[in-house]
């Protein structure tokens, strides 16, 4: 065989490729005799004196860089393109199962279905062989042509020279795309929007219902009108300013939930990615530092309450009145509780034996558990609920509704104090008489009557008050309470004064 000839053999769909020198007769003899008759065996000779060329998957002397064939397990005719010619219109069309090379890398796929795809493969600085889909191979409007494959893998073949791998840079444009697209979508998303969102995110944990609709009401009113379609990532504290400002002075409360519910969206938002930087709406440390303190231009408006010496005939007076609502009310007094926590009350938490009812945290303003010492004049109330109840179920309410199953309104007590021409007072305000009956006529430490509530103390303060005997010394100060509670106003001139060693 003359110097730089080439000899490949495909047999029943494999190549054994060699050069000088040539194979020898018995091994192609071997080869031939093992064949069978449904086998096709194809010798191709090439002489070239091209003394090195880079091939699309490996180097050989003496070859082109468009006569590199590689087929599939099967071949026939169609499915080889003959050596020294790069690949055709026609050939792309026709071609069988298998793998061909076009030169520089260009390769077209031909899988068993029949579908045909251009591959380019490549080794960037001695890295592992990869492959870069070109898209599928055809004349049809969505598929790319011979001529369009020739110039991607041209323009890949370059990067490739150049030390540059095709898939990282693809991938560097696909994610600066992405980015570029999110950015135009942030740009998009408005602060009104990312309200909305919020509400409707964190809407089912809230403790109250009417939550929502108060959020939504505010920001409908007081936000949206001024920068409610302005990118919330342009949000600035001009804007916050010219929301609450205009009503600080008028409308402080108003204007402090405002503000606070402001924070709380910018803050949503820049956890979701849709804006970066400072909160324009916090207080301390920004917008403090240009409104006034809301207490110096409003005050503490405390809940109207009934005087705390005046108790004694108030409870009298309330005893004459008949009803769910009147005993849920008693209840509430007693136990100084939250309208909310009774009248969701259920015979579940209460122990009669240790005179003690137990709040879930489900309950609770403050989501903790809350224990309660029962006094006398509470039992005397639950003793009465007791007699009349509908049910032995210990999932039962204790002040039950007019509906099966459901607790009383959260009008319902209020009703009872419209119904003794009391709209002087609240509900809610006979927690702050008690708080000053505790603090002006008892000897009981502020922490322990503040606990009594269920307020947040000091976590170093609540931590000693939760050791020891606590619950035994918030038992004689609401046993005291009842006592005061059901004595007459003329005889309540006298402080009760704690155990010994209650500090």
């Amino acid at each position: 065989m003359a110097e730089g000839a080439r000899l490949e053999s495909v047999y029943a769909g494999n190549r054994i490729a060699g050069s000088n020198p040539a194979p020898s007769a018995r091994a192609l003899s071997t080869a031939i005799q093992s064949s069978s008759e449904q086998h096709l065996v194809i010798l191709i000779f090439q002489v070239d004196p091209v003394p090195s060329v880079r091939t699309g998957s490996f180097e050989h002397p003496c070859l082109r860089p468009r006569s590199s064939v590689t087929v599939g397990d099967k071949l026939g005719v169609s499915g080889l393109a003959m050596a020294g010619r790069e690949l055709s219109a026609a050939f792309v069309r026709t071609a069988g199962p298998g793998r061909y090379s076009d030169g520089d890398g260009l390769y077209l796929l031909v899988k068993k279905t029949g579908k045909r795809f251009w591959v380019f493969r490549y080794k960037v600085n001695g890295s592992k062989l990869r492959e870069a889909g070109l898209g599928r191979a055809g004349e049809a409007k969505n598929c790319v042509r011979l001529a369009e494959a020739r110039e991607k893998a041209s323009s890949l073949f370059r990067q490739v020279k150049e030390g540059i791998d095709p898939l990282v840079a693809r991938d560097a444009v696909l994610a600066a795309n992405k980015a570029a697209q999110q950015d135009a979508t942030i740009k998009k998303i408005t602060f009104s929007e990312v309200a909305r969102r919020y509400i409707n995110s964190h809407a089912p944990s809230w403790h109250n219902p009417k939550h929502a609709g108060q959020w939504t009401a505010t920001i409908q009113t007081y936000a949206n009108p001024i920068f409610g379609d302005i990118p919330v990532s342009e949000i600035s504290t001009a804007h916050v300013l010219a929301a609450v400002e205009p009503i600080w002075a008028t409308k402080s409360e108003t204007a402090s939930r405002l503000r606070g519910r402001i924070e709380t969206v910018l803050n949503f938002a820049k956890a979701r990615g849709w804006r970066s930087g400072e909160n324009p709406a916090t207080w301390k440390g920004h917008l403090s530092l240009t409104l006034p303190s809301r207490s110096k231009i409003a005050g503490v408006k405390h809940h109207p309450a009934v005087a705390w010496p005046n108790m004694g005939t108030f409870m009298q007076t309330l005893l004459l009145q008949e009803g769910i609502g009147v005993r849920a009310l008693r209840f509430a007094i007693l136990t100084a509780a939250r309208s909310g926590e009774v009248r969701k009350a259920r015979w579940g938490e209460i122990d009669l034996f240790t005179a003690t009812w137990t709040a879930p945290a489900k309950h609770m303003k403050g989501r903790r558990e809350h224990r309660v010492p029962l006094s006398e004049q509470a039992l005397a109330v639950l003793g009465e609920m007791w007699a009349a109840r509908r049910s032995d179920d210990p999932d039962a309410h204790v002040f039950p509704g007019l509906g099966l199953g459901r607790p009383l309104s959260d009008m319902t007590l209020t009703a009872v104090l419209r119904r003794m021409k009391r709209r002087d007072i609240t509900v809610h305000g006979f927690r702050s008489t008690f708080k000053d009956w505790a603090a002006e006529s008892t000897a009981y430490p502020d922490e322990l009557s503040e606990m009594a509530l269920a307020h947040k103390i000091g976590s170093k303060v609540e931590a000693a008050y939760r050791r020891g005997d606590l619950f035994e010394k918030r038992r004689r100060l609401m046993a005291d309470w009842g006592t005061f509670c059901s004595t007459s106003s003329a005889g309540q001139g006298a402080k009760i004064s704690p155990l010994r060693g209650v500090k």
